[in-house]
């Protein structure tokens, strides 16, 4: 795990050596003050030589002064390694996820990726900038100030020794216990996510049933249950600090009744038992600091395997090694395909598929609800793999093809089209980044988007907000038809795509299809019969299984459910 997040370091190498290194100068200088101090004292106050005292005093403020820049120095460049630590950490993890299959999507959730991303991210960046200053300085500290503990009195250096281990024991025990706690926490704060972006993206439904008071009992309650394990964690944690008072009060008590003793009997002077008690709140405090780099590293800890798993995920689809990068054509195969969307699963979403798809035809595909419609088109661009068989896209398995070239020949409109902040044209360029401002016009007409388009004051420069939510639901699948046609695709799959437009509309974007791009192989999954029955072959979809593939004409003489669904549309049952 340690070595998979230090390659996120990088080009911050320089800046993560120079804190440690700097933190370590700090220290040294802050153990030398001790000992000028004990010179001040025995050689100047108490003999009354205002030339040492002077001396001494002047060596203390530079000794300070020098110890100040050290520590900012190396506070400035933990500050630098830990943010550019977390930049690349970040960026790592979202390009990881740019290569993830829907599988690998489906697997972590979107809201679990976006905690990732923030709230692991953030805890691992602090974790990070106290590892490299506060868990060098601590120990360095602990080191130094123990040997020149025990240079100025061993026997009173031996308490040290005794109080440790205590602390020692107490903090494991604290980790122990806090950490299985913590992990949970921030596997919550993935369900609370899910929460806020299911709420925020579903807003209208909510307030169109009234379900607000529903919906903030389903918050309250996800967060109370964070709040009930982050107080649980915390509890453990907090033992920490009496732990350390107890040891360093007990330490400084005992190191004062000892020290008075050997003055008293002449065993030491008032100087060293003087430096000697600022050793002993170095060691304390850098005991302390041990057990501050404890709990943040308990808590990042469970942040840090949470980001290690996105790292170490591979995409369940990759490029092969000597990929195809150019279809020949549209033409579409189904080979004895199976499909299911996890190993566990109980039954396959496809079943058995076999089908002749040639380039340029417009095919229908209609079903019922989980008839797997979807399902069927993801797997021509590789959105999902099969199971079982193969699909041949120009004569060539898609597996063979490089993902990027493949998916540059297959376009999709979803049926829960996407449009993102900026302009319209922005949005379109999506499809084709160089395209010409009169092939986006022609796009658009082809989609009967043009039209709506005019009659906005900015027109093609008009601001769509995230989401596309300042436009109906129509307009949003135009926009989407219309990207989807920039990028001049051998096939075009619709799916559901113009289910917020009017008949005539719809019809319209058909034949513009028909007439424009007649070589592009078009796949258009629809409810109604009429947006799919003028299509050269329709395919009837049943529980995952190709239930008829022919024309018009020849399902209604062979297809019963083909059949049904065209008397229940256009008769309107009434010959049932």
């Amino acid at each position: 795990m340690i070595r998979t997040l230090l390659t996120c370091v990088r080009e911050y190498k320089k800046e993560s050596l120079l804190a440690p290194i700097f933190v370590s100068l700090e220290v040294v200088m802050e153990t030398v003050i001790p000992l000028l101090m004990a010179s001040l004292i025995d050689s100047g106050i108490e003999k009354q030589n205002m030339s040492h005292i002077l001396l001494m005093g002047g060596l203390l403020v530079v000794s300070a002064l020098i110890s100040m820049l050290f520590g900012a120095c190396s506070g400035n460049y933990a500050a630098k390694a830990s943010a550019g630590f977390a930049k690349n950490l970040r960026k790592d993890l979202y390009y990881r996820i740019q290569n993830f299959s829907f599988a690998n999507i489906d697997k972590y959730s979107t809201s679990g990726i976006v905690t990732r991303l923030t709230t692991d991210v953030t805890n691992v960046q602090n974790a990070y900038q106290m590892l490299i200053r506060i868990a060098v300085r601590a120990p360095i500290m602990l080191i130094f100030a123990l040997i020149m503990a025990f240079s100025l009195n061993a026997r009173l250096s031996l308490i040290f020794l005794c109080v440790a281990p205590v602390l020692a024991i107490g903090l494991a025990v604290i980790m122990r216990f806090s950490f299985p706690i913590l992990q949970k926490v921030f596997s919550t704060y993935d369900t609370l996510n899910n929460v806020v972006q299911e709420n925020i993206a579903g807003i209208r439904v909510v307030k169109s049933f009234v379900r607000e008071k529903e919906e903030k009992k389903k918050f309250g309650s996800v967060s109370e249950l964070i709040y009930q394990r982050f107080c649980k964690g915390e509890k453990m944690i907090a033992f920490n600090m009496p732990l350390m008072q107890i040891c360093m009060y007990a330490a400084l008590l005992l190191i004062s009744w000892f020290g008075a003793n050997m003055i008293v009997g002449s065993e030491m002077t008032t100087g060293q038992l003087t430096s000697l008690l600022t050793y002993a709140m170095q060691i304390l405090s850098s005991l302390m600091m041990l057990s501050m780099i404890v709990v943040m590293t308990t808590i990042a800890r469970a942040s840090a395997v949470r980001t290690v798993e996105i790292l170490k995920e591979e995409s369940t689809i990759r490029n092969p090694e000597n990929p195809i990068t150019q279809v020949p054509n549209g033409s579409i195969s189904f080979r004895n395909v199976s499909f299911q969307y996890a190993k566990e699963a109980e039954k396959a979403a496809l079943q058995d598929v076999n089908l002749e798809i040639h380039s340029g035809e417009t095919i229908g595909i209609i079903g019922g609800t989980g008839s797997s419609k979807t399902t069927l088109v993801q797997l021509i661009p590789r959105l999902y793999d099969v199971t079982e068989g193969e699909i041949l896209v120009g004569g060539i398995n898609v597996k063979d093809y490089d993902m990027e070239v493949l998916r540059n020949e297959v376009a999709v409109v979803l049926q829960k089209n996407v449009l993102f902040s900026g302009t319209i044209r922005d949005n379109l360029r999506w499809g084709n980044p160089d395209a010409t401002d009169e092939e986006i016009q022609h796009a658009c007409i082809l989609a009967q988007a043009d039209t709506f388009i005019q009659t906005f004051p900015q027109k093609y420069d008009t601001w769509i907000e995230q989401g596309g939510t300042n436009v109906s639901g129509g307009q949003r699948q135009r926009l989407c038809i219309a990207r989807a046609l920039l990028k001049k695709p051998k096939i075009l799959i619709l799916d559901d795509s113009t289910s917020a437009v009017d008949t005539k509309t719809d019809a319209l974007i058909r034949r513009a299809f028909a007439e424009e791009i007649p070589n592009t192989t078009k796949l258009i999954i629809a409810q109604r019969i009429s947006s799919v029955q003028n299509a050269d072959r329709i395919i009837v979809l049943d529980g995952g299984r190709v239930n008829g593939f022919g024309s018009h004409e020849e399902l209604m003489q062979n297809n019963s459910i083909y059949r049904e669904v065209y008397e229940s549309q256009i008769k309107g049952g009434e010959e049932k």
